[in-house]
C-alpha cells in the first residue's frame, strides 16, 4: 500500500493511468513533487502496458499505488475510488481510445465510464475532476475552432466525449474542468503522430515515395504530451477553471504538410499527395481506399520488424478511416493562454519526433535499421 510522504500535498487518482497521457501525467507529478499520493487506476497492469524504463521507475515510486479496475462496471468503479487517503483531484485519462470500434463500444467505454467516474468523484467531494475530451469537435478550415463554437464531432470518440461534456454539468456537487487536446505526441505515443512515423519507416523500408491523401494544407494541430500533463495540473489547481472547457493545442498550427516534411526528413524519403483522382474516389468509397492504404503498409512493417528481430510491437502503421477523412483539426488556443498557461513545446520539431523513435528503438519495438 502506498503511503503519502507529505500530508500537505494533495492526493490524486489518475484513471487510465497506464495509458499514454496517464503515465506521463504520473511522471510529471512525481518529478515535480506536486503530490503526496497517486492512485493509478487501469484495466491494463503496468507490467503489460509497454512502459519504458523511465516510466517503469516512476511506477515503482512509493507514492504510487496501482489498482486494477474496469471502470465501466459500477462495482469495480466504486472500488477504484475507495481510499484511506484524502483524494483532492481526479484526472480522467481513461476511456476507449481505439479507433474503428462500434458505436455501443464507445458509448460504454467513453460515456458510461466517464459518467460513472464523475459521479464517484462527486461523492468523494474532490476539489476537481478533470476530463480529457477530444479536439475533434468540428472541422474548421478557415478559422480555429473555439471552445464555445458550434460542435459537429467527426469521430465516434468525439461524439461520445461531447455527450460526456454536456452531462457533467448535471452531476450534483461535481467541480469539473474539460480539456480538448489536439493530436498528442511525445514519448510513449502510439496513436497520435506515431502511426505516421511508422508509415514513414515503411516507405523507407520499401524504398518508395510516401503518398498521402488530400493535401499539405490539411490542419493537423498538435500538442506535446508534457504540455498536456502541465495543462491538466494547471486547470485542476485554479478556481477560475471550474466548469470550463479548454482547447490544449500548441502554437504551431501543424498541418499534414509540416508533419509529413519532418517525417520525410527523419527517414530520408520523399513524399507527395495522391491528387484529385484518388482523393475524389476517397470521398465516395473511403473504406476501400483506406483498406488499400493500410494493406500496403502492414506487410512491409511486419517484414521490417522481423528483419530486426522484433517479435512483438504495439506500434502499427494502421490508420483508421475516421482519422483519414478530409477533416481539419484546427483549434484556438487563446482561452487557456489567458489563464496564464504557457507551452514549453510551442511547436513540433524533427528532434522531438526523433526522441519518440529513439525511445521505441531502446524498447526494441521499432526497427533500429530504419533509423540508420
Amino acid at each position: 500500500m502506498a503511503t503519502p510522504t507529505n500530508n500537505r500535498k494533495p492526493g490524486v487518482i489518475i484513471l487510465g493511468g497506464c495509458g499514454f497521457i496517464g503515465r506521463n501525467l504520473a511522471a510529471y507529478l512525481v518529478e515535480k513533487e506536486l503530490v503526496s499520493y497517486i492512485r493509478i487506476v487501469d484495466k491494463v497492469p503496468p507490467q503489460t502496458a509497454w512502459l519504458n524504463k523511465k516510466h517503469q521507475l516512476i511506477f515503482e515510486n512509493p507514492i504510487i499505488e496501482f489498482k486494477s479496475a474496469n471502470l465501466i462496471n459500477p462495482v469495480s468503479c466504486q472500488n477504484a475510488f475507495v481510499a484511506d487517503i484524502p483524494i483532492d483531484y481526479v484526472f480522467n485519462c481513461a476511456g476507449e481510445t481505439k479507433s474503428g470500434q462500434t458505436d455501443p463500444v464507445y458509448r460504454e467505454g467513453i460515456y458510461k465510464l466517464s459518467i460513472n467516474c464523475a459521479q464517484h468523484a462527486a461523492k468523494l467531494g474532490v476539489k476537481r475532476f478533470v476530463e480529457i475530451s477530444s479536439g475533434n469537435m468540428s472541422s474548421s478550415e478557415k478559422a480555429p475552432h473555439k471552445e464555445d463554437d458550434p460542435t459537429d464531432p467527426w469521430t465516434f470518440i468525439a461524439k461520445h466525449k461531447l455527450q460526456v461534456e454536456n452531462d457533467l454539468k448535471n452531476i450534483p456537487g461535481l467541480k469539473y474542468t474539460i480539456l480538448r487536446p489536439a493530436i498528442v505526441y511525445g514519448i510513449a505515443d502510439k496513436s497520435g503522430l506515431a502511426p505516421r512515423l511508422v508509415v514513414g519507416a515503411v516507405y523507407k523500408h520499401l524504398g518508395e515515395m510516401m503518398k498521402l491523401l488530400w493535401g499539405p494544407n490539411l490542419h493537423m494541430n498538435t500538442v506535446h504530451i508534457i504540455d498536456v500533463a502541465r495543462a491538466l495540473w494547471h486547470v485542476a489547481t485554479r478556481d477560475d477553471t471550474i466548469s470550463q472547457v479548454y482547447n490544449v493545442v500548441d502554437e504551431d498550427d501543424s498541418t499534414q504538410g509540416s508533419i509529413s516534411a519532418m517525417v520525410s526528413e527523419l527517414f530520408n524519403i520523399n513524399h507527395d499527395y495522391w491528387g484529385n483522382t484518388l482523393s475524389t474516389l476517397a470521398k465516395t468509397d473511403m473504406s476501400t481506399v483506406v483498406e488499400e492504404v493500410n494493406d500496403k503498409h502492414m506487410g512491409p512493417w511486419a517484414e521490417a520488424c522481423n528483419n530486426d528481430g522484433i517479435e512483438n510491437s504495439p506500434l502499427s502503421p494502421y490508420i483508421d478511416q475516421e482519422l483519414l477523412y478530409n477533416k481539419h483539426l484546427y483549434l484556438y488556443n487563446g482561452k487557456l493562454l489567458k489563464t496564464g498557461f504557457n507551452y514549453n513545446y510551442p511547436k513540433v520539431t524533427k528532434e522531438l519526433l526523433k526522441e519518440i523513435l529513439d525511445d521505441y528503438v531502446t524498447m526494441k519495438i521499432f526497427p533500429h535499421s530504419l533509423m540508420l
